[in-house]
């Protein structure tokens, strides 16, 4: 049997034979997930004899998913909607990260006992990281109060952001995740706000950031009310999720000439921290990062 690799490496095949090592990442719904892209290059770029692949598991189903890891000698697995927070009642062993953060996305097989780690806030550091964000000192604004939120709060938190408000929906999801990070290194503030907040000038204008951490515009045409005018022209608009093209979220901004990101290069460094954390070895990330971007439309044309 063989296997075609990512896309970025699709001329190469590799045998899958008796010494094959396999990584997987367990989603409800996984089909559309580009882990498998991103890790299968990076194995390619290595030439190591192993394979990422994505399993379809729904949350009945994952406590015998999980147990079945060591049995079947995967080298570890990510884990993705829905089941982030449901298997820190199954994986005795977490690292600090997956404490603070109260969920896994990242279960590694070592020598047959489970270990859950979370890679979201470190790989959405490194991506704020790598665009020259200048957050010492200033406001960042985080829209929603689930996993993701938690992840980014974490993050600005670590790039020294003085204050951080906490946006949504339910104010009280909001308020219940800023006394969570209460006491959290870094900021001087961290307090919570509802959604009409975001079309204050005063807060708008004072935010170097302002960061998408919800599903809103996934499958809509539409954000909620926002007031991009009042930004100042440096502050960055950052969506968690990631697409093809901009989000609903972004497209007002660029179009105000703002700088915009979405959450791939995060899908890319989180990704290579599991890497790292499954095999023992750096990711090659240049090779993940171009898998990725095939993936998504993005990967410059060739002559």
């Amino acid at each position: 049997m063989s296997i075609r690799r990512s896309a970025a490496s699709a001329s190469r095949r590799i045998a899958i034979d008796g010494s094959t090592r396999f990584a997987a990442v367990f989603g409800d719904p996984v089909a559309h997930s580009l882990s498998p892209a991103m890790h299968n290059a990076a194995y390619a770029a290595l030439k190591l004899n192993r394979v990422y692949i994505a399993c379809h598991v729904t949350p009945d189903r994952l406590p015998d998913a999980l147990r079945a890891i060591p049995a079947l000698g995967l080298l570890g697995v990510n884990l993705t909607v829905p089941h982030k927070q449901a298997a820190l009642k199954i994986v005795r062993r977490l690292s600090a990260e997956a404490r603070l953060l109260g969920a896994i996305n990242s279960v590694v097989n070592r020598g047959g006992m489970l270990y859950g780690d979370n890679t979201d806030a470190r790989g959405l550091e490194l991506a704020l990281r790598e665009l020259d964000l200048a957050l010492r000192g200033r406001l960042a604004i985080v829209i929603g109060a689930g996993g993701a939120a938690a992840a980014a709060i974490v993050a600005v938190a670590r790039l020294r952001a003085a204050r951080i408000v906490i946006v949504n929906r339910t104010r009280a999801r909001a308020e219940r995740l800023a006394r969570r990070f209460a006491r959290l290194p870094g900021p001087d503030q961290i307090h919570a706000a509802g959604l009409d907040e975001l079309r204050d000038p005063a807060l708008m204008g004072a935010a170097a950031i302002v960061m998408n951490a919800t599903p809103m515009g996934l499958k809509t045409a539409r954000f909620v009310s926002l007031d991009y005018r009042a930004t100042g022209r440096d502050c960055l608009f950052y969506d968690l999720i990631y697409a093809p093209r901009l989000t609903p979220f972004l497209k007002p901004a660029a179009a105000l000439g703002r700088p915009v990101a979405d959450g791939a290069a995060m899908l890319l460094h989180q990704g290579a921290l599991a890497f790292r954390l499954f095999n023992g070895m750096p990711a090659p990330i240049p090779a993940m990062r171009s898998a990725l971007m095939e993936q998504l439309g993005r990967a410059p044309r060739r002559r």
